[in-house]
């Protein structure tokens, strides 16, 4: 049930049709683990805080310097040093004390992720290198859960919801992993597919309109444009083929 706060919370989205008060106990019902706690990790999990969801789990080994915080809002030169998890913990407590938030301060592996990931409902890839959104890619294969990729370089995002099998899965889109490489970005952009990788998980988790399986988003912040490819599957995909 929710407290009397939490309807005063949550009320401007409650005013949805067919969301009300049952929906919203869904969301806070719901458990979501969060793979990364920077540029796409601070915008998903703040609006994920916010609208509700009960149970937060975010993942990061890493600490905020100061070339991060044009675009990594969960965090300030307050906590440069202090674990991203940690340090995003302590903010989403901040904007919202009725949820439960789990920091992870631990590399994202083989032989860990499974258990990292645990009984999450979700996935949200807010990774930065390929290796890693691969491993949450099987694991998310092997529990039968949805993923929620977004990544970003310059001032272009990309976005897809997957749900193995009945999608492609992340490696029948990406074969290979790109060179590691440190690139390029404007705040803004994280924000916007961030944003929408958020928008993503509150959808499922509601139970409310459509998730973009079986395409790719393609953002040019360049030219404000947005372009969506069909994602199909293949059939030699060593993950879900």
């Amino acid at each position: 049930m929710l407290s009397e706060q939490e309807s005063q919370r949550y009320t401007r989205q409650m005013m949805m049709e067919g969301w009300g008060e049952e929906t919203q106990e869904k969301l806070k019902g719901s458990t979501v683990f969060i793979a990364g706690a920077g540029g796409l990790g601070s915008p998903v999990s703040i609006y994920l805080a916010v609208a509700g969801i009960g149970n937060i789990r975010i993942c990061d080994f890493d600490s905020p310097d100061l070339s991060n915080l044009n675009r990594q809002i969960l965090h300030d030169h307050t906590r440069v040093g202090t674990n991203k998890a940690v340090s995003g913990k302590m903010t989403l407590e901040r904007l919202n004390p009725d949820i439960n938030i789990t920091a992870i301060d631990t590399k994202i592996e083989s032989d860990n992720v499974d258990e990292l990931v645990g009984d999450a409902d979700l996935i949200l890839d807010c990774m930065d290198n390929f290796p890693t959104r691969f491993l949450l890619n099987e694991s998310a294969r092997r529990k039968g859960i949805p993923l929620v990729y977004g990544s970003i370089w310059g001032l272009e995002g990309r976005l897809s919801f997957i749900k193995s099998p009945e999608t492609p899965c992340l490696k029948c889109i990406f074969p290979e992993s790109p060179p590691k490489e440190v690139f390029p970005v404007v705040g803004a952009t994280p924000a916007v597919i961030g944003s929408l990788q958020a928008m993503e998980a509150i959808k499922y988790l509601a139970g409310v309109g459509s998730n973009i399986m079986g395409k790719l988003l393609v953002w040019d912040g360049s030219r404000t444009e947005f372009r969506t490819f069909k994602a199909p599957k293949d059939p030699h995909c060593p993950v879900c083929g």
